[in-house]
């Protein structure tokens, strides 16, 4: 057994990111919203550090994707013009 630790963190992160999922599935989050991004940022990052804490390699490789993908997702949204972009 890995033990608490891992458990404890790796809930939170995939916590935050089915609350993220659900809020926008029932239209109280767009996917363009700050917080939409940074929930999918924090939950990833703690979902990868679980994965971390117990060797599980192909979700270390999931959620370090997810973490990177959604970190540029708000670097995008917090430049001024990215609407224009769009």
């Amino acid at each position: 057994m890995h033990g608490d630790f891992p458990t404890v963190v790796g809930s939170i992160g995939v916590g935050l990111l089915l609350l993220a999922y659900l809020l926008n599935l029932i239209k109280r989050l767009s996917q363009d919203s700050g917080l939409y991004t940074t929930l999918n940022i924090i939950g990833a990052g703690l979902a990868c550090y679980s994965s971390y804490l117990i060797s599980f390699v192909p979700f270390i490789i999931l959620e370090g994707v997810w973490f990177v993908v959604s970190l540029i997702a708000l670097i995008r949204l917090s430049k001024p013009d990215h609407r224009k972009a769009a």
